[in-house]
């Protein structure tokens, strides 16, 4: 795969191998055989042991120092609180004219702290692949989870279109289904409400139950369902959810307004204003499928 607007792509460094990172590793490997070199750059030796056993990486460093000018392609798999100090003690190394981007879920953060610090012969394009497991680490990484999943950019006035093209048409080589250019403002207020707030639903509910009445006995598919994301990387999600806290906060409180009325009109033994309320989901949940649908044919 080339761009004009950089070097043709032969080597790629994923800083991090962990759920998101070695998912990444082998989607690259799994949709471009060698076609590419991989580097991986993470601390924890067992984790570079490993994605290189399973063939998804060919080189495992702990440091970036040395292999950093090697890649044409960077992908950040960290943390974003991480992203900053590693460009920072890496700032002489990345090699000139590389493309750089991420997978952090709260953009206008990150961005405010990477862009002044920038090397100004690198290209940034900021990234969120809207795909994931809820355990963290190599162990639970597989490209299944990019298969048909949503990608989203947020492109800056840095970046050349050429670049923004190269993301968009590679990350569909890799099986995500649907790549959308927004801003970085409308980003984490959308993703507060798709992503973050359903994190905090699915906590609060597993959590508000009582402790010793056999639950498991009494679940069924949508207690299953509302509750699989409860199984939740704590640093990772509280991290988000504080750098968030904003747009986090005005969805939680929207929900909440929701929630209310529901509850207003049991307590009222309001059946009609019920219905009104199950009604206007089921046609809001058949839109959102229909539009998922005519979108998988469009994009």
């Amino acid at each position: 795969m080339e761009n004009e607007g950089i070097r043709t792509i032969k080597t790629i460094a994923i800083i991090g191998l962990g759920v998101v990172g070695g998912s990444y590793a082998q989607a690259i490997r799994l949709s471009c055989g060698h076609r590419y070199k991989i580097i991986g750059i993470d601390t924890d030796e067992l984790t570079l042991k490993k994605a290189k056993q399973l063939g998804w990486i060919d080189q495992g460093y702990k440091d970036g120092k040395e292999v950093l000018p090697q890649a044409d392609l960077v992908i950040f798999s960290l943390y974003p609180v991480m992203i900053k100090t590693f460009i920072l003690d890496h700032l002489s190394y990345f090699k000139e004219g590389a493309l750089l981007t991420d997978a952090t879920g709260v953009k206008k953060p990150c961005m405010e702290e990477v862009l002044p610090i920038l090397p100004s012969h690198v290209d940034f394009v900021f990234g969120h692949p809207m795909a994931g497991r809820e355990k963290s680490g190599i162990d639970y990484a597989s490209a299944q989870v990019f298969q048909g999943a949503n990608y989203l950019i947020t492109p800056t006035p840095l970046n050349k279109k050429e670049n923004i093209d190269f993301i968009e048409s590679f990350m569909r080589s890799l099986g995500f289904g649907r790549v959308t250019q927004t801003t970085i403002d409308f980003h984490d207020e959308i993703i507060s409400f798709t992503s973050q707030l359903t994190h905090a639903i699915a906590v609060s509910l597993i959590n508000s139950d009582r402790e010793g009445r056999e639950t498991v006995r009494f679940i069924g598919d949508s207690y299953r369902d509302l509750t699989r994301i409860a199984n939740i990387n704590e640093k990772l999600w509280s991290e988000l959810f504080i750098e968030n806290a904003p747009n986090l906060l005005q969805s939680i409180e929207a929900f909440e307004k929701e929630l209310t009325l529901m509850k207003a009109a049991i307590a009222n033994k309001d059946k009609t204003s019920l219905e009104k309320r199950f009604v206007e989901a089921g046609k809001r949940r058949v839109a959102l499928e229909e539009a998922d649908y005519s979108l998988k044919y469009k994009d």
